[in-house]
């Protein structure tokens, strides 16, 4: 179901799926998916656990293969793997935080090939941190330093699966700001799987909502958030199972 056309919106788009039907072993979790990302836009994938967002993400960054349908990340409809699709502009942020707890936070920097003062740019609050194991990092600082390497890299596209996976409110608004200001300063276009639901409404442009393996419902952040009450209460309640998300 769609709420309303979609409005102007810019022309160039990094993500297209038409169709797209994922899951494992030949087993369907997602099925007959549409979904459009454009520079410089925020798209939030919203559902309740089982919905079948993280194999979303999953397969839009190559992780699992299409079982049927279009997919087209940055242009190109071919398949590749997430490592090629990093060489061209895509940056994927997981629900694990990709750090290496032993190694300092400017090790970390360094060993994926960010310089400090980039990242501390992105977030000033890592520059007190840079002499500091990353294992003794919290939640919120570990996933500063996550995100901050993934934007240093100038992507055209990135993919964001729970960036606020217990983090206090007031953390998930600073990580979703950045977030919002890359896509707007730097043309940057975003998909986002999100449990915080406001909270990406707040920075969002577009939302698709996913229930059981298929979208339900797309609108703008706008039209979505005027009746979540009700968006909540039919797609996000948590009766589903199986996949994480």
């Amino acid at each position: 179901m769609t709420i309303t056309q979609e409005k102007a919106m810019p022309s160039t788009a990094v993500l297209e799926c038409q169709g797209l039907s994922a899951g494992y072993g030949g087993t369907v979790v997602c099925r007959g998916l549409d979904i459009t990302v454009r520079s410089g836009e925020v798209v939030a994938l919203i559902g309740a656990n089982g919905a079948g967002k993280s194999t979303t993400m999953l397969t839009v960054a190559g992780e699992l293969a299409p079982i049927s349908g279009r997919v087209s990340v940055l242009g190109s409809d071919k398949r590749a793997s997430l490592a090629t699709l990093a060489k061209r502009g895509l940056s994927y942020v997981t629900e694990e935080r990709s750090v290496i707890m032993g190694l300092t936070t400017a090790d970390n920097l360094r060993l994926a090939g960010v310089s400090a003062e980039a990242a501390c740019a992105v977030f000033p609050e890592l520059r007190a941190l840079l002499g500091r194991p990353a294992g003794l990092l919290s939640g919120g600082e570990q996933q500063m330093l996550t995100l901050a390497r993934a934007l240093v890299r100038n992507p055209k596209l990135l993919l964001a699966d729970e960036l606020s996976l217990g983090l206090a409110p007031q953390i998930v608004a600073r990580l979703l700001d950045v977030v919002r200001a890359a896509a707007d300063t730097e043309n940057l276009g975003v998909l986002l799987v999100e449990q915080h639901v406001r909270q990406v409404l707040r920075v969002a442009d577009r939302v698709y909502v996913m229930r059981r393996g298929q979208v339900m419902l797309e609108g703008t952040a706008a039209e979505i958030g005027a009746d979540l009450d009700a968006v909540q209460r039919a797609y996000l309640s948590s009766g589903e199972q199986g996949e994480s998300g």
